[in-house]
């Protein structure tokens, strides 16, 4: 057992090394988020929403660029990863090693983990240094809210590579459900400023219910006023991740 644990741990920091070394997973998840919210809030700073709100633009912001990151991290980096050494057919050789595939698996999926909690950690200290944000919510609901935001993410990513052909077809849903929730669903910017048609679009999106989850717990709603959004998570979470797991049996991963 130490062994196979001492030899995970090894796979886990190759992976960690080579995560940090791609440019676009790397300053994605943990630069372009903190940037972001610079950016903003050097427009609105710690305006309130609306006048007499005791909630600030950065107190909705943070939460919000925080789903962005899972969003990197679940929809982009994991799946073209797994995508990518299937094509190459690194699967194969590692399963003539006494690592196997499965724990290469296991440690994309604990580093992809790890770098997004990373990248949520990194907004929380600099909203909270900067602009002073509010997290009115108790850790366990916000603890909550983020593993629902992943597990929804993340198995969409799964779903992505379990249908995608290959690494350029991978590629093209990644981007394409990527960008298009991203900037859809209030990631990137309050959806208060969206027009009603883009609003009806947006409830189709399953970032959307991320964001309105996290934005709300951060906030210090209960989850139990969030009921529709843990629901609709935990349903696209069951979902993908079922129906990858039956489009992956059908696949030559060896």
């Amino acid at each position: 057992m130490e062994v196979i644990m001492k030899g995970f741990a090894a796979v886990c920091k190759m992976e960690l090394r080579l995560f940090t070394r791609d440019f676009f997973s790397f300053f994605f998840a943990l630069v372009f988020p903190v940037s972001m919210l610079f950016l903003f809030g050097g427009i609105y700073g710690n305006t309130p929403i609306y006048d007499g709100a005791d909630i600030s633009m950065m107190d909705i912001s943070v939460p919000a660029y925080s789903v962005m990151v899972i969003g990197v991290t679940g929809l982009m980096s994991l799946p073209l990863t797994l995508s990518g050494y299937k094509e190459k057919k690194i699967y194969k050789r590692f399963d003539a090693t006494p690592v196997g595939k499965k724990s290469i698996m296991a440690a994309q999926v604990s580093v992809s983990l790890m770098m997004t909690l990373a990248g949520i950690l990194i907004l929380l200290a600099a909203g909270t240094l900067f602009y002073h944000i509010q997290i009115r919510g108790t850790f366990l609901s916000v603890c909550v809210s983020v593993l629902f935001s992943i597990a929804a993410l993340f198995s969409m990513g799964f779903l992505f590579t379990a249908v995608g052909r290959d690494l350029k077809s991978t590629s093209l849903l990644c981007y394409l459900f990527y960008f298009i929730m991203l900037f859809l669903s209030g990631a990137t910017m309050p959806d208060m400023l969206f027009p009603d048609t883009i609003k009806r679009i947006s409830g189709f999106l399953p970032m959307t219910y991320a964001v309105d989850l996290m934005q709300g717990v951060f906030a210090g709603d209960s989850l139990d006023l969030h009921g529709k959004e843990l629901l609709i998570l935990g349903a696209v979470a069951a979902v993908c991740s079922v129906v990858g797991a039956v489009l992956y049996r059908g696949k030559d991963w060896t």
